[in-house]
């Protein structure tokens, strides 16, 4: 039977409470990143930066879509009903979160751009696999973080050619 063709946990208070809960964590992670880095405009800015870098601006809106999106794809999964699996899967989802968390300090607030560049290398490797735990129990929650996947696969280049540029 497809990945998403299988039951899922039936609706109610306690499912939307789970989503309320993907969501704040996920949002908590955008927070605490936007206090570690509360000059990242100004930072990235004085950034030796390759041609094809985005402006800065578009960060903020891309990254609110994103946050959106990893929460919803963990909760989506949460529903499944094989639990060992699911515990697995939401277990690779949170390391991959907390690498997301850890890079934004690295990177703006430490200025550490090659071991940014290590963690977001790690967070690629880890959200690749998150991405195929995913798949396996529900095909659109993969298929939420393929944005989130490739931002953050574009993300990695970003930041070793800051880090190349910045050296």
């Amino acid at each position: 039977m497809a990945a998403s063709a299988t039951p899922v946990r039936p609706g109610g208070a306690r499912s939307w409470a789970a989503l309320a809960a993907f969501l704040a964590v996920s949002y908590g992670v955008a927070a605490l990143g936007a206090l570690a880095s509360a000059d990242a405009g100004e930072v990235y800015l004085s950034l030796e930066r390759p041609a094809w870098a985005p402006p800065g601006g578009l960060f903020g809106p891309v990254w609110t879509v994103l946050y959106a999106t990893i929460a919803v794809a963990a909760w989506l999964v949460w529903r499944r009903p094989d639990r060992p699996r699911v515990k697995g899967a939401l277990a690779w989802w949170s390391v991959q979160l907390l690498l997301n968390l850890a890079w934004t300090p690295l990177f703006f607030g430490a200025r550490q751009y090659g071991l940014a560049l290590l963690d977001i290398v790690l967070l690629l490797v880890t959200l690749a696999v998150t991405v195929g735990r995913f798949h396996r129990l529900d095909r659109a929650a993969a298929f939420l973080l393929l944005p989130y996947l490739l931002w953050v696969a574009f993300a990695t280049a970003l930041n070793a050619a800051v880090w190349h540029l910045n050296a």
